[in-house]
This record gives structure tokens, C-alpha cells and sequence, in this order.
């Protein structure tokens, strides 16, 4: 049998021989958290390398997502399908094992994880799932959701703003069920982090409300076990600290504790570093004996294959419960979907009142919060003005887990990457609210959001410079733009209730990437459709009005402006001209459709256009080409009533009436 260390050193020269081959990456931290992976991926963690989809395996996440290389040679010796080759082709083009951890692109990589603090947060959300999902779904003795969430950090981790975030959040929601390791090496790339990371880490989680378990020699494997042992047979209703004293480069002979070991150590030094651990081994090869006690292929079969003998006596108890459960571990939406969404639109379709989208999207998760169990929501402390808080909410407390709202308190950012980790866990749709600027302070989550493909709806209200009062700071400009040249990125600013009911639709029904809903503040007129403009909308941009004759111009507008596209088109069709307007609530649904619809809402030879928003125009020239016109704003707001303010740009019909026609009127 093997010791600890030698069964350690396995991770770390796999990560120098990856690393060194690449001449990319970092191996560091792997060489220095390889004795903590040891203890938890071969004895501790519950998960099985045959199905790395098991619903009720722990969850593992590396924040520090720079040193992948220990998570790659820990998916490989545990028995992953990751061979030999994919960790050859480490940082190469089309490989398994990309520079950073990315979700769906590795078997065993349960979120991408990079940009510091995200992956914690992201652990916060899957803790937030097993929580939630537990006090719904598990019975008497049928404990079906019975999981752990482990989440490896860093200092640049800590360092970040969101980790105070998620960590307090974290705290006063008494995630018992996640546990931290701190890889506390006193290392960042500049070096000693001295002297610029001073915190009294283990006091500042404490007052979070977390058990901090501190002085854990990280390099001593025994050390490790004990300490986890400890916090796995003394449960608490906290989530739970491990400070790991560890050595950043552990056994690279002059790199080893400084922030030379962060990245590549050279060749010269990995080869010194290979000897001064005691392997003798050629590259990437790992001795017969070493695989075979590293291997949780039998431990992992054995964990799930009595998991579906618990589930089966589960579903004999309780069906429909099992039913339910199991469909929204799927992903699927209820049989009943449409019929429910096609009632919430008649019953908008008879409202003939003017709404705020905001209101309107309010209404629909009346609705949806009833019919959609899965879905659990939040906003970050505007659950008033963002209207995210339904009828059937229940708020999500240590108390009360089994509530379907989260009242994030003011995490933009934090909120945004939770919801992200709900997503991924599988089993609840998320969705999150805050005002369309602060889109700012979370924008890299759901960047991220976008770069993993996850069902993550954000709502996103106040949606212009119409938000009025609040002036500049609060009123949104580039943020459209921001969303909507966010690859997969779906992004919709409805016109009225009815767009809004079909931009709720498309979001739940989008399983590959997130879904941005721009909603007004102000009220929006209802407005006139036929049936077929009605099933149009799905299309993202459909034909509104035609006036008579000859078509000389084309008018596309969204949201609020919408109305003043009608406005402007029916006044200029009294004057003889030949005028369309296009609702676009949506640009890359649009885009989307086949070339013969696009052709048919845009004709080519059309080539007067305008294009009527109030957020940046950049977006819009690639409709209205270099002969259109955009009627936008490209600046920051001023403070005034919402009116005003929008009059002020040029926001009237009035105003908009005449802008187009002195464009029609250009020699």
C-alpha cells in the first residue's frame, strides 16, 4: 500500500508534467493542495466516476479555478473519462482540459470557475439547491437529497468582494451542508500577500456566522483526515471553514512558498521538482499500484447503486412526489406548461389597461409561482420595484428551507453568481431582479452565466432613462448594448403585457443559456394585435403596422418606444407615406430565424430605416445600415420626472415624428 504522500505526489506530477508540456498554466496550487484533494476525493467525497451526473452526489467545486491541472488529475486518477491524452492536450485547442475549469466541456466539472470568488459563490447556490430540495422532496427514512458541497479557495478568492457576499449570505442561511477549504499558502501572483492581505480570515468567517477550524498543517495528510472527520461526525447548522496551512509549489526546490510558483515553473525546475518529491516515474506515468488505490470506480458504483435502491423505495412510497422530483432533476417543465402559459396570455390579451412591464412580468409569476415548483426567485433588496416576489413566494430562510424566494439583500453581484450555482446543481430554475444599471456590479456572473449555458433568468427593471428622478446614476444607457453583444446571451425588452408573457415563455423554455427581461417603470399601452402578430412575437421581431401603399420606410423600436414607432408611423401614413413598424423585443431570437422570415419583417430593398431605443444606438446599424438613421441616446441621463427626461432625448412622438421625417426628407 502506498502512503498518502506518494498517492499525493501522483496529482502534483501530473500537474508539472501538463503544465510543463503546455509551457501554460499553474501549477502551484496543485502541488500544494494535492494532500487535502487526496483525503477528500479518495475517501470523503460522495461520487461516482461512471455517472458524473448522479443527482445525489457531493458537489466539488475549485474556485481557484487556475490550478484545473488538480482538478483534472484528480477526475483522472479517480477514474473519470479523462485519459492519458487529455491531459497531454492540457490548455490545447479543443481538449478536455482547457486552461480553466468549464462546465459541460470536462466529465466531473461541476461549474467553470476562474474569475476568483465565483466558484464559492457558485457553492453557495448548490448548497442553496441540496437545501431546498431536501426540505421539499425528502420524507420520513427516504432521505433521496442527502448531499455535500465542497468548495476549495484561495486567497484571491477571499481577496475579492464577493466572497464577502456569498460568505455572509452564506453565514446568516446556515448552510450546513457546505464546507470551505482554505488554501491559506500566503501567496498571490505579486508574491507574499503581507503586504496587501492582512485579514484575520478565521474572525472575519466567524462573524459571518461559519465554524472555522483553523491550524490545519494542509501537507500533512493525517492532519487533513482528522479534521474533516471531525466536522463530518459533529454536524452544525453552519456552513463550515477549513483553514489549511499549505505551501504554494510544495517540493519545487527554490519556487516553492513564493509567487514564482503561481504559474509555470520552467522546465529546469519541474525536472528538480520531480526528484525532490522522490518520482521516478516518466512523464504523466503513473505506476499500476498508485491507479488501483486511487481508483473510486467500485466505491463510487456501490454509493449510487444504493441511492437508486433508496430512490425505489421512495417512489413506491411516494409517486408523485418522486414524479415531480425526478422531472425537475431533468429539466423539464410540467405537461401542463403551455396550457397554463396560454391562459396567463389570454387573460393579458383581455386587458386592454396600459402596464408597467415590470408589473406585467410581476403578474406572470403569479401565475408561474404557482404552476412551477422549480421555480425559486430573488432580488437584491427590490423585491417591491422589481416586482420578482410573487403571490406564492416563500421566503428562503434557515428556518423555512423549503421557500421558493431568496431575499439576497444588496449582492448584486453575489446574488447573480448563487444563481448561477442554483442552475447548475439541477432540479430549480432561478431567476434574480435588481435595476437594469446595477447589471454593473454582476456583470461578470452573467458573463459567465452566458459562457456556461445555464437556464438563469435575470430580470432586470428601471429600464432607461425613463426611471426619471433617480437621475444618471440609476438610469441605464450602455447596458442593453453590454447584454446583447454577450454571446448566448438571450436578451428581451417587451413593448406591453403581452411581449412580456412571451418573453417569460421563451426564458423557461430556453434550456441553453440565460435570459435577460428589460422591463419599464413606466406604465406601456396595451397593444393592438391580430392572432398572427400575437404568434410572431415568438419570433423576437414581427410586423405591428403596415400603413397603405407602397413601402418607402421601415420603423423598428422596442420596449416603451414601441408606442412612439406607432405614433410617428401613423401620423407620417396620413401624409401619404408608406410606413412599417417592426416590434423587436428580442435581436437574437430574431436573428435566429430563418432567412426568408428575416427578409420578410426587413425587406432588402427597404432602405430607409429607423430604429427608435432608448439606450445606446450602437446595436441598431446593422438594421438600419449606413443609409438608416437610430434614434438613441449616447450619453448619461439627467435628473428630472421620468417624462421630462425622456423629452429632454427626444422621446416624444412629437419629437420622434419629426426626426423621421426630416431624415425622409435628406436630399
Amino acid at each position: 500500500m502506498s502512503s498518502r504522500i506518494e498517492r499525493a505526489n501522483a496529482i502534483r506530477t501530473l500537474a508539472l508534467d501538463a503544465v510543463d508540456r503546455a509551457n501554460s498554466g499553474h501549477a502551484g496550487a496543485p502541488m500544494g493542495m494535492a494532500d487535502i484533494a487526496e483525503v477528500l476525493w479518495r475517501e470523503v467525497l460522495r461520487h461516482n466516476p461512471a455517472n458524473p451526473e448522479w443527482w445525489d452526489r457531493d458537489r466539488f467545486v475549485l474556485s481557484n479555478g487556475h490550478g484545473s491541472m488538480l482538478l483534472y488529475a484528480l477526475l483522472h486518477l479517480t477514474g473519470y473519462a479523462l485519459g492519458t491524452d487529455d491531459l497531454k492536450a492540457f490548455r490545447q485547442l479543443h481538449s478536455k482540459t482547457p486552461g480553466h475549469p468549464e462546465y459541460r466541456e470536462t466529465p466531473g466539472v461541476e461549474t467553470t470557475t476562474g474569475p476568483l470568488g465565483q466558484g464559492f459563490a457558485n457553492a453557495v447556490g448548490l448548497a442553496i439547491a441540496e437545501r431546498v430540495l431536501a426540505a421539499r422532496f425528502n420524507q420520513p427514512n427516504l432521505a433521496i437529497v442527502d448531499h455535500r458541497t465542497w468548495v476549495f479557495l484561495g486567497d484571491g478568492c477571499l481577496m475579492e468582494g464577493i466572497s464577502h457576499e456569498v460568505a455572509s449570505l452564506a453565514g446568516t442561511l446556515r448552510l450546513g451542508k457546505l464546507i470551505a477549504v482554505y488554501d491559506d499558502n500566503g501567496v498571490s501572483i505579486d508574491g507574499k500577500v503581507a503586504g496587501w492581505f492582512t485579514d484575520d480570515t478565521a474572525a472575519r468567517f466567524t462573524a459571518y456566522g461559519w465554524r472555522v477550524i483553523r491550524d490545519i498543517d494542509g501537507q500533512n495528510g493525517d492532519a487533513v483526515q482528522r479534521a474533516i472527520a471531525q466536522v463530518l461526525a459533529n454536524p452544525v447548522d453552519q456552513p463550515t471553514m477549513l483553514m489549511c496551512r499549505t505551501t504554494i509549489g510544495f517540493g519545487a526546490p527554490t519556487k516553492a512558498g513564493t509567487g514564482g510558483a503561481h504559474g509555470t515553473l520552467g522546465s529546469e525546475e519541474t525536472q528538480k521538482a520531480r526528484a525532490n518529491l522522490g518520482w521516478q516515474f516518466p512523464p504523466f506515468e503513473i505506476p499500476q499500484e498508485l491507479r488501483d488505490e486511487w481508483s473510486c470506480a467500485a466505491r463510487g458504483k456501490q454509493l449510487e447503486t444504493d441511492w437508486i435502491a433508496l430512490f425505489a423505495r421512495y417512489a413506491a412510497a411516494h409517486p408523485e412526489l418522486a414524479a415531480t422530483y425526478s422531472r425537475c432533476m431533468r429539466g423539464d417543465l410540467p405537461a401542463d406548461f403551455d396550457a397554463t402559459w396560454r391562459a396567463m396570455l389570454a387573460t393579458v390579451v383581455a386587458d386592454t389597461n396600459a402596464t408597467e412591464a415590470r408589473k406585467a412580468s410581476g403578474n406572470c409569476l403569479d401565475v408561474l409561482g404557482a404552476a412551477l415548483p422549480e421555480l425559486i426567485g430573488g432580488s437584491a433588496d427590490l423585491s417591491g420595484s422589481n416586482n420578482t416576489k410573487h403571490k406564492s413566494a416563500r421566503v428562503f430562510t434557515a428556518a423555512a428551507p423549503d421557500g421558493n424566494y431568496i431575499n439576497y439583500g444588496v449582492r448584486e453581484f453575489g446574488m447573480t453568481a448563487i444563481a448561477n450555482g442554483i442552475a447548475v446543481h439541477g432540479g430549480l430554475i432561478p431567476y434574480i431582479g435588481t435595476f437594469l444599471t446595477f447589471l454593473d456590479y454582476a456583470r461578470n456572473a452573467a458573463r459567465l452565466a452566458a459562457l456556461m449555458g445555464i437556464r438563469n433568468i435575470l430580470v432586470y427593471t428601471h429600464d432607461s432613462i425613463a426611471v426619471g428622478e433617480d437621475g444618471p446614476t440609476h438610469q441605464p444607457v450602455e447596458h442593453i448594448a453590454s447584454l446583447r453583444s454577450t454571446p448566448n446571451m438571450s436578451t428581451w425588452r417587451p413593448a406591453d403585457a403581452v411581449e412580456t408573457v412571451c418573453a417569460w415563455r421563451a426564458a423557461l423554455l430556453r434550456r441553453q443559456g440565460p435570459t435577460a427581461l428589460i422591463l419599464s417603470r413606466q406604465k406601456l399601452p396595451a397593444l393592438s394585435r391580430t392572432t398572427a402578430q400575437m404568434d410572431a412575437v415568438d419570433q423576437g421581431g414581427y410586423v405591428l403596422f403596415d400603413s397603405a401603399g407602397a413601402l418607402q420606410l421601415i420603423l423598428i423600436a422596442t420596449g416603451s418606444e414601441v408606442q412612439l414607432a406607432l405614433a410617428a408611423a401613423k401620423t407620417l401614413a396620413a401624409e401619404g407615406r408608406g410606413v412599417r413598424v417592426v416590434s423587436m423585443p428580442s435581436v437574437d431570437v430574431f436573428d435566429a430565424q430563418d432567412a426568408n422570415y428575416r427578409a420578410a419583417v426587413l425587406p432588402t430593398n427597404v432602405r430607409k430605416r429607423v430604429a427608435i431605443e432608448a439606450a445606446h444606438p450602437d446595436n441598431w446599424y446593422r438594421f438600419v445600415g449606413l443609409d438608416g438613421m437610430v434614434i438613441g441616446v449616447d450619453r448619461f441621463g439627467v435628473s428630472a420626472p421620468g417624462d421630462i427626461a425622456m423629452a429632454q432625448f427626444g422621446f416624444t412622438p412629437d419629437a420622434v415624428t419629426a426626426a423621421v421625417r426630416s431624415y425622409l426628407d435628406r436630399p
